[in-house]
C-alpha cells in the first residue's frame, strides 16, 4: 500500500537513519538536500532550537515546491539537563559525552517541520533515555568501532553501545534515532 498518495514526498535529510526509517514506514520519496547554516539564537529553549533548525532546513526548499510536494525537515538534539550536546568533533570529545551520560538519564529531542507550497507544520518529540555505568573500555570499544561523530551525543540507540549500555527509555525509540515515525505518521494524515 502506498501511504499519502496524493503528496510527492521529499526528504530533506543526509541521514542515512532517516531515510532508512521512512523506507520502513512505506513511504515513496526522494532525497534532495540543500545547505544550510546551522546556527540558532541563544534564547531558545532546548524544545526551540530543533524545531527551529528543522524550520531553517526547510527554508531553502520554499520557493519552487509543486503543489503535491511535501518536504521534510528534522532535526535532533540530545540534552543533558538544559546543556544541548552537539556531535563530537574528535575521540577526545566523544569519550568525554559518553562519560557525562553514563549513569545517568538524558533527553532526545527531535524537531520535525513539514512544508509544503501553501503551509507548514512543526512538532517535536521528546524521549527520555538511560545509560547504565559504562566503563571506560565499553567507551573506547564503542569509539573505535562504530565512530559516532556523526551523531548528537555521540551515540546511535539501535548500535552496540545502545544494545549494552540502554537500560531504559520513556517515549519513541524512532526518535532517538533521528525521527519520530510513529507521530509523524499521524502529523502527515492531520496535513
Amino acid at each position: 500500500m502506498k501511504w499519502f498518495p496524493g503528496f510527492n514526498i521529499i526528504l530533506a535529510s543526509k541521514s542515512p537513519r532517516r531515510q532508512q526509517l521512512l523506507h520502513d514506514l512505506g513511504l515513496k520519496f526522494t532525497v534532495q538536500t540543500k545547505e544550510v547554516d546551522e546556527i540558532y539564537p541563544g534564547n531558545l529553549s532546548r524544545e526551540q532550537v530543533p524545531v527551529y533548525l528543522a524550520e531553517l532546513k526547510a527554508t531553502p526548499f520554499l520557493s519552487g515546491l509543486l503543489d503535491n510536494d511535501l518536504v521534510i525537515t528534522a532535526d535532533t538534539v540530545v540534552c543533558l539537563g538544559e546543556q544541548i550536546l552537539g556531535k563530537p568533533k574528535d575521540r577526545t570529545e566523544a569519550t568525554k559525552i559518553l562519560k557525562d551520560l553514563s549513569d545517568g538519564e538524558h533527553q532526545v529531542i527531535t524537531g520535525v517541520c513539514l512544508t509544503s507550497n501553501n503551509k507548514s507544520h512543526s512538532f517535536y518529540s521528546i524521549t527520555n533515555v538511560r545509560f547504565k555505568q559504562l566503563t571506560s573500555d565499553e567507551i573506547d570499544y564503542y569509539i573505535s568501532e562504530f565512530k559516532p561523530y556523526d551523531k548528537a551525543g555521540a551515540y546511535g540507540i539501535q548500535e552496540w553501545i545502545g544494545a549494552i549500555g540502554i537500560t531504559h527509555i520513556e517515549g519513541s525509540f524512532y526518535n532517538v534515532m533521528g525521527l519520530p515515525i510513529q507521530k509523524l505518521y499521524e502529523e502527515i494524515q492531520k496535513f
